[in-house]
């Protein structure tokens, strides 16, 4: 097997089907008993008055190392809570203020005619709602941001970060942002090479954008979340495009093959080309160095001038090793309050592996809807007496084709956990909905293309769980029927 097949089939395949969603939400092998709730505020206030000449951040009270979602939806809670003022600092290892990320696998990959998202367009929190955080909101808020200086090294003993560029910065209460990188094929099989892109932030979209402005022929490797939005933009540019991936069909984490098939055919019918099933050798360069094809295994080659790869992340720990590793899911092992093993330290968003109360079992989520409510979960708790145990339900959604000229747009939302049998009701012509069933009980449902209500729906149903008759909701004429049939269900079981 080669090291590229191996890589992908270690993202794809690390834990088994039958845990639903393990490439966001992995089983763990032994239920993590949080840590009672004893530590309170006053026990989190570490010492973090210094002499102001010897550290190089002024604000010391709270730190938050990362610059992505969740430290941009922390930031709001600490200034809901009056207590950011002078007393909060962010440590970013990008130039920006903290944005709303989802943006760049969408909107911010637009055709440059056809009115792509740009900043301060998509700062934080508007993606909820919320106010457009910009750089200048934080100075009127009094939040000290430190950019393009990513932490290496923390002395847990001290209360001190060292940065890339040497600062010293001291903290009394730690919230590690960090998010995650993304996996990378090696330099030996040409994961470098010029041509070559990744895409987790800002620059990362930039230097694809422009390799698209020039290019031809495009290749995408995976067909997961970032290949099926990446393909969606590349369509927009009107490039020959092809996504490579090694599993059976799109998506196969979430997606039934019935499913996937649907998209795969829109996506067919806007020019994308498959290659499913198969695994790759190395990417070969032509004359001037950069990248011009792909190899597979069996030896053909496919040209391209411009290829992303997106094969999944992994949590950027860095200098955090120290606070303990969750084996089974990766990240940062929490509590229910995203307390670390070390008081005053806690870890929020991606890089959190957390107990995921519904399920029974440990998580860490990649996702922006995670991100949010990580961040003011742990904060809120932090800063008032707020005890309970964060219960997040798994919420997953894509929406692509959205920029001027297409015919079909595509929005889907799933809620809960793909463990099962399933259910598929509608055409696809827009709506499609599948539902899960496990013992009797809905467990997750995903919805194409439905109304607001009907989205609004979807995380009562898969929170709730409610007995459904299989043989009726099987017999729905309508995805409009089949819902019905569930909010039916669901009110029976509310009024008992």
């Amino acid at each position: 097997m080669s090291s590229v097949r191996r890589l992908m089939a270690t993202i794809s395949n690390s834990l088994p089907r039958k845990h639903g969603l393990s490439l966001w939400c992995p089983q763990s092998t032994s239920i993590y008993h949080p840590r009672p709730s004893s530590i309170g505020f006053r026990s989190l206030q570490r010492s973090y008055v210094a002499a102001s000449s010897a550290f190089s951040n002024e604000n010391r009270e709270f730190v938050i190392v990362g610059g992505g979602n969740a430290a941009g939806y922390a930031a709001r809670t600490f200034v809901e809570h009056d207590m950011a003022n002078g007393r909060l600092c962010i440590v970013s290892k990008e130039a920006f203020a903290p944005y709303e990320r989802p943006a760049l696998t969408k909107g911010y990959l637009f055709p440059l005619d056809k009115k792509p998202a740009r900043l301060p367009g998509f700062h934080t929190c508007v993606g909820s709602g919320g106010e457009r955080q910009t750089p200048d909101w934080y100075k009127e808020k009094g939040i000290e941001m430190l950019y393009e200086d990513p932490v290496t090294g923390i002395d847990i003993e001290k209360q001190t970060l060292t940065t890339n560029s040497g600062k010293l910065l001291k903290y009394g209460s730690l919230i590690i942002a960090t998010g995650c990188t993304a996996s990378r094929f090696p330099d030996k099989i040409g994961g470098n090479l010029p041509g070559v892109h990744y895409i987790r932030d800002v620059a990362d979209a930039d230097s694809l954008i422009s390799s698209l402005e020039r290019a031809k022929k495009v290749v995408i490797v995976g067909g997961g979340y970032i290949g099926m939005e990446i393909a969606a933009a590349a369509v927009g540019w009107k490039l020959d495009t092809t996504i490579i991936f090694p599993e059976n069909h799109l998506l196969q984490r979430l997606f039934t093959p019935s499913l996937a098939r649907r998209y795969e055919e829109l996506y067919q019918e806007n020019g994308v080309k498959f290659l499913k099933g198969v695994s790759i050798k190395n990417l070969e360069t032509g004359s001037g160095g950069s990248v011009a094809a792909v190899k597979l295994e069996d030896g053909s080659t496919i040209e391209a001038d411009t290829v992303i790869i997106g094969i999944g992340a992994k949590p950027a720990v860095g200098p955090f090793e120290r606070l303990g590793l969750k084996s089974t899911v990766g990240g940062i092992q929490v509590d229910g309050q995203f307390r670390t093993s070390v008081p005053g330290i806690f870890a929020i968003g991606d890089v959190a592996a957390f107990p995921l109360k519904m399920y029974d079992r440990i998580a860490r989520v990649e996702h922006v809807d995670h991100a949010r409510r990580s961040a003011q979960h742990c904060i809120k708790a932090l800063l008032s007496a707020q005890t309970h145990t964060y219960d997040y339900l798994p919420y997953f959604y894509s929406r692509v084709f959205e920029y001027e000229g297409c015919q079909r747009k595509i929005w889907w939302q799933f809620f809960g956990d793909n463990v099962g049998e399933t259910i598929e009701i509608g055409n696809f012509d827009p709506k499609i909905a599948t539902f899960w069933i496990d013992s009797g009980k809905l467990k997750g449902v995903l919805l194409e293309s439905g109304s607001t209500e009907e989205f609004e729906l979807l995380p009562k149903l898969a929170r709730s769980q409610p007995s459904v008759d299989k043989a009726k909701l099987q017999n729905a004429s309508s995805v409009e029927e089949a819902l019905h049939i569930a909010r039916t269900c669901l009110q029976v079981e509310t009024a008992v």
